[in-house]
This record gives C-alpha cells, sequence and structure tokens, in this order.
C-alpha cells in the first residue's frame, strides 16, 4: 500500500524543495540579466542608429533636401527590427519618412518629448539634430521590443529545468533509500505489527552502525520493557479490577447515604423555610407592635400631661395672691386636683400592671369565687360612672355559680370591661353585663355595650400593646394598655377572652373560666372604721420619725400627722441624721424613704437592725420605687409595710395603726409576762 507521506516521499519532497528552488533563483538571475543586457543593447542601437540618420540628413534639412533624406531613411530597410523612421524639420512639420512593408500603424505627425517610450509593444525614440548648437529638426524611429517574448522563452526553460531537477531528485532519493529510509521503515513496520497484534515479543533489525542503528536498540529495549510492565500491569488491571468492584460497591453505599441526606436537607429546608416565615411574621410583628408603642409614647404623653395640667393649674391658682378665690372655690379647685391625681395614678397603676405582668412578678391566689358578690361590688362602683353619661346598667339576678379565679384581679378584670363600655358608649346608651354556660365546666362573663362598635382590623389589633381601641390620642382617657392587662390576667387565670363587634351597633367582650362548685361564704362581721383602722393604744404620745429629703413631701405627712393630736412627727433630711434622732430618740415608728442622699434607706435600717438600741423600731417604707423587684426587695430587707407614693391617705393610716398596735400589743405582753431573772 503506497503511503503519499511516508519517509521516502518526505525524503523526495526534501530533495526536491532544496533542488528547485536553487534551480529557479539561477534561471531567474540569469533572465533579469539577459533581460537587462538586451534592453541596455537594444536602447543604445537605437540612439546609435538616430544619431547616424540625425548627421546623414543635416545637410538635407540645411538644403531642404527631402529626396535625400529619404534615401537616409530608405537604409533602414537592412535592420528589420525597425518598423518605421521619419525625419521633421526644425518646425515639427513632417520631412521624411519610412515604414516597413508589415508596419500599417504610421509615423506621428508631429514629434514628440525627446527620449524612449514604450507604447504597444514597440520602442520608440525621439532624437533631436542641431548643427553647431542650432536646431534643425528631430529624428523618429520605432523598433521591435522583444522582452516579453524572451521572457515566455525564459520561462519555459525554468519549467524544463524544474522537471530536470526533480528527475535527478527522484533518483538520487530511490539511491539513498537502501542507506537511510529502509532501517527506519523497518522499526515502523515493526512498531505497526506490535500495535495490530498486540504481542511485544518482536524485535526490529539493526542495519548499519549509524543513528538509526541506535535507534533500532532503543527501539528493541522499550518492547523488552514494555513486555515486562505488560505482565505487572496484567497482575496490577486483576487487582484494580478487584478494588474496582469494592469501590461500587462503596459507590452505592455512598449514593444510598446520599439520598438519605438529600431526605434529611429537604426535611431541614422545610424547616428552615417555615422558620424564616414565622421570623418574617414575628418581625412584621414586632414592627406593628414598635409602631403601636411609638404612638402609645406620644399618647402617653397626652395622657399624663392632661392630669398634670389641671394639678399644676389648681394649684397655681391656690398658691397664687394675685388671683384671689372664695373658700368654694378653693374646695372646688382641691377637688379638681384630687381628681386629676387620682386619674393620674391609675394611669400609671395601668402602666405598673403591664410592667408586673411582663416581668412574670404577678402572683395569683386561686379559689372558688362567687360571681354574685363580685358582679354587685363592680355594679356599686361603675353606677355614678354611667349615671354621669346617663347610660343604664343591667346586670344579672341568675348568676350563682363560682368560678376558679383570684378575686381581686377578676374584680380588676370586669371592672375594666365595664370602664371601657361606659367609655365608648354613646350618650344615653346601655351596658349590659351577663353570664352564661358556654361549655361543661366553662363560665361565660360578657359585657355589650351600644356603642359605635369596631371594624375588623381595629378587632384583629384590639388586644395588641398600646393599642386605644382604634381610637386617636386625645378622644378617651386612658394608656390603651389596659385590654393587654385584661387580657393576660384572664389567661394566667387559666381562662380566655374575646370579642365579637358590629360597627354602629356595638362590641360584646367576654371572659370564659372554669367553673366550681359553690361554697359557703363566711358571714361578714361589723365593719372596721374607714380611716382609722386597727386603733393604736391608748398613750399619752406617740413618736414618729419621717425621713425624708424632698420638703414637699415632707409637708404632706406632717400635714395628715396635724390631725392626730396623739403622735409626735420628727423629721430628718437625710440617713445619717435620721439615725442620729433614732438612737436619740427611741421613736415607735420609722416612716424610711429609700432614695436619700448619701444613706439610702436600706443602708439606714440595716444600721438599725445592727444596733441594740434601734433593732426593735418598726420602719415602714414610704417611696416612689413602685416596680414589683423594689417592693420584694423592701419587703425581704426588713420593712414591716411597703407604701408607694403619692400617699393614699387611707392606706397610709391604716399601715401606721397596724404597725404601731402590733409593736405595742407585743411590748404589753412582754411586760405582762417578764421572764425569770437568772440566777448569778
Amino acid at each position: 500500500m503506497v503511503r503519499l507521506r511516508s519517509l521516502r516521499n518526505k525524503l523526495l519532497g526534501v530533495i526536491a524543495l532544496v533542488m528547485l528552488p536553487a534551480v529557479l533563483v539561477s534561471i531567474a538571475t540569469i533572465i533579469v540579466y539577459d533581460l537587462h543586457v538586451y534592453e541596455q543593447t537594444i536602447t543604445d542601437d537605437m540612439t546609435t542608429q538616430a544619431e547616424l540618420l540625425g548627421h546623414m540628413s543635416a545637410p538635407a534639412l540645411s538644403f531642404d533636401d527631402a529626396r535625400l533624406a529619404h534615401e537616409n531613411l530608405a537604409l533602414l530597410r537592412l535592420r528589420p527590427k525597425v518598423n518605421a523612421g521619419a525625419i521633421y524639420d526644425a518646425h515639427g512639420r513632417l520631412f521624411a519618412r519610412y515604414a516597413a512593408q508589415r508596419d500599417t500603424a504610421g509615423v506621428p505627425a508631429q514629434p514628440g518629448q525627446e527620449g524612449f517610450r514604450i507604447e504597444a509593444g514597440k520602442l520608440q525614440l525621439f532624437k533631436r539634430i542641431t548643427d553647431n548648437g542650432e536646431l534643425l529638426g528631430t529624428v523618429y524611429l520605432r523598433a521591435e521590443y522583444e522582452v516579453l517574448e524572451r521572457l515566455l522563452d525564459y520561462i519555459l526553460i525554468g519549467i524544463v529545468a524544474g522537471i530536470l531537477a526533480l528527475i535527478c531528485a527522484w533518483l538520487v532519493s530511490r539511491r539513498l533509500n537502501s542507506v537511510i529510509t529502509r532501517p527506519i521503515l523497518s522499526i515502523a513496520d515493526v512498531a505497526r505489527d506490535v500495535i495490530a497484534t498486540g504481542d511485544v515479543s518482536r524485535r526490529a533489525p539493526r542495519l548499519g552502525q549509524d543513528e538509526v542503528a541506535e535507534l533500532a536498540d532503543s527501539f528493541n529495549k522499550m518492547l523488552a520493557e514494555i513486555e515486562i510492565r505488560k505482565r505487572e500491569l496484567e497482575t496490577s488491571n486483576r487487582e484494580i479490577a478487584r478494588e474496582s468492584e469494592q469501590r461500587r460497591e462503596a459507590q452505592q453505599e455512598v449514593m444510598r447515604l446520599n439520598q438519605e441526606l438529600e431526605q434529611r436537607v429537604h426535611e431541614r429546608t422545610l424547616q428552615l423555610e417555615m422558620a424564616n416565615r414565622e421570623l418574617a411574621m414575628a418581625m412584621e410583628e414586632a414592627k406593628s407592635a414598635n409602631q403601636a408603642k411609638s404612638a402609645f409614647l406620644s399618647s402617653m404623653s397626652h395622657e399624663l400631661r392632661t392630669p398634670l395640667n389641671a394639678i399644676l393649674g389648681f394649684a397655681q391658682i391656690l398658691t397664687s395672691d394675685k388671683l384671689p378665690s372664695t373658700l368654694a372655690q378653693k374646695k372646688e379647685f382641691a377637688n379638681h386636683i384630687l381628681k386629676s391625681g387620682r386619674h393620674l395614678l391609675t394611669l400609671i397603676n395601668e402602666i405598673l400592671d403591664l410592667a408586673k405582668i411582663e416581668s412574670g412578678a404577678v402572683a395569683l391566689s386561686m379559689e372558688p369565687v362567687g360571681l354574685p358578690d363580685i358582679l354587685q361590688e363592680c355594679e356599686a362602683m361603675m353606677a355614678p360612672l354611667a349615671a354621669q353619661r346617663g347610660i343604664r346598667l343591667l346586670f344579672p339576678d341568675r348568676c350563682t355559680i363560682n368560678v376558679t379565679a383570684d378575686r381581686t384581679r377578676l374584680k380588676q378584670v370586669l371592672l375594666n370591661l365595664l370602664s371601657n363600655a361606659i367609655k365608648y358608649n354613646r350618650e344615653g346608651g346601655a351596658v349590659v353585663a351577663d353570664c352564661t354556660q358556654s361549655a361543661p365546666g366553662l363560665l361565660r362573663i360578657s359585657v355589650q355595650d351600644t356603642g359605635m362598635g369596631l371594624k375588623a382590623e381595629q378587632v384583629r389589633m384590639l388586644f395588641q400593646p398600646f393599642n386605644r381601641l382604634g381610637q386617636e390620642a386625645g378622644v378617651e382617657e386612658g394608656t390603651g394598655i389596659g385590654l393587654v392587662v385584661t387580657k393576660r390576667l384572664v389567661e394566667l387565670m387559666g381562662g380566655t377572652i374575646g370579642v365579637s363587634s358590629s360597627p354602629g351597633v356595638g362590641s360584646m367582650f367576654w371572659v370564659e373560666l372554669k367553673t366550681t362548685e359553690p361554697v359557703p361564704l363566711p358571714v361578714p362581721g361589723p365593719a372596721s372604721p374607714a380611716l382609722a383602722g386597727l386603733p393604736v393604744p391608748e398613750r399619752d404620745s406617740v413618736t414618729l420619725l419621717y425621713v425624708e429629703d424632698n420638703p414637699a413631701n415632707l409637708k404632706l405627712v406632717q400635714e395628715i400627722i396635724r390631725f392626730r393630736p396623739e403622735l409626735r412627727l420628727l423629721s430628718a433630711p437625710d440617713g445619717q441624721l435620721g439615725l442620729e434622732l433614732a438612737r436619740a430618740h427611741r421613736p415607735d415608728l420609722v416612716l424610711l424613704d429609700i432614695n436619700l442622699p448619701g444613706m439610702s434607706g436600706f443602708d439606714m435600717l440595716r444600721q438599725m437592725r445592727a444596733d441594740p438600741r434601734t433593732a426593735a423600731i418598726p420602719a415602714i417604707a414610704l417611696t416612689a420605687n413602685a416596680m414589683p423587684r423594689d417592693v420584694e426587695r423592701g419587703i425581704a430587707a426588713g420593712f414591716s409595710r411597703y407604701l408607694i407614693k403619692p400617699i393614699n391617705i387611707d392606706e397610709f393610716t391604716e399601715a401606721i395603726n397596724a404597725t404601731l398596735s402590733t409593736t405595742m400589743s407585743g411590748t404589753t405582753e412582754r411586760q405582762a409576762h417578764p421572764q425569770p431573772e437568772r440566777k448569778q
């Protein structure tokens, strides 16, 4: 089989590529040189011929002898390469001419610029005739320009020479085949057999003692190495096949584990997506709560400033000399101050209630609570408020079931619902309280009003913190957190709260609590005095020590004590002086503020308990620190009572009377039963 790109053909090509350019360069050099010589020769010959004709024709031009000029031109017949000739006088008129028989072009009518030119394959020459510097005329010659014919002849010669060079190269390559290509081709034949059959035991013959022979030896060594490696590879392949089977089994196990992992990832992804949705909802709720809180702060500022405005305004009138007022007006102004102060205290208590619930500091006393008494008390407390707006209160007379709840907190819940029903009712409307058995073991207490009702959006956001029943700030008094406190108190008591409302008709709030069996209520004894509380044992004088750094608060307590002639009040502006007065006067009771300059109320109480002279003196905290943790800390520190400012006079009087009564009763008992003296 002939291989077009075999080594032999490549060798022939190399020889041809070496010889052929050399031949072509040689021929081209000869052609260029010959054409240059030819052109130089013909131009020199034409110039000489023109000068000769001009010299011979000068007398004819001088004597106007046209015949002589024609005879001179007729001599051009002896030059077959010259096709035509002409002589022009000094004025450029044709004087004589010559044309060969084969020429049909004629001569120019006027002489051209002196020199050579080539037109239509003809070489033309214009040569001026002068005599002693005088222009006599012009000679014109036209001859054959055979450069193209000579070039074609040389190209043909070059082709023949190239063919002869290729033939020589082929003959040389045949001779070199046995010397160069045969050893290499023998190695190639062995390599093809090895590739085709896979028999690496074959060996290439060594021909000669040159580099090709060394190549054959290296090739044979390579085949021997390949044979050894092949046997090792077959052994390794068997081992790899065994390992591959093991990998396949391991891969199947990995695929199974991957499927389980994908399933787990899918489950975790679903859980994460659910968590993200819950987080987004929580963030949205937090955003809504923050917006409501911002609105609450604005509303709270208004609500707190409103009663403060009345308190400070009427107080300024009472203390102003420029605004005289009658005794009746002073009493009226004082009532306004008292009403505004109580309203301000209610606002603060609502905020404190929410703080207690949020911190988990609310302690409930769950017990069976009879509804008739609770509803009767609520009706009595709400009746004056309803009467001011002409609103009728309708309470049931058939609710005899007991519920499990904290009595105080249940009363707070019902009062809040009734207060809202009156506050957001229309003038002359009605509030209906009712109770029904909603399910076995559950009692629903409902409060329905005839107000403007709530929209669905208002109902949805009703129990969120700081929401004011959808009302704008200033429309109705209140903090907007009463319903939040109510809802959480109900939930702490194990109940539920809900609402249904129709715009323009009214709203109904309901509370569901667990029922319990009725229990007999204890028969109430005689009522205790409203203000005095427990009576103080009779003594000529009872000394109180009040440690307070605020002069206004001190003045208030002094005015309260002034109506109790049996009480003597000592005062101190700081804890250090109060401690010294307590040691010096041994008061029966100490009223102690917490936030004092230099020494706090807790520090003073600690030093009193450490001193035997003052260790037994009871102390009542009278402070504005009203948070649940503050109250717990005060009781734990050893205060017998913890009163929160602003002072409620009834509570204040009852705390003093109860503490003094307990202390003096213990003293009387110790005096009646003295301890026996120890014998020395």
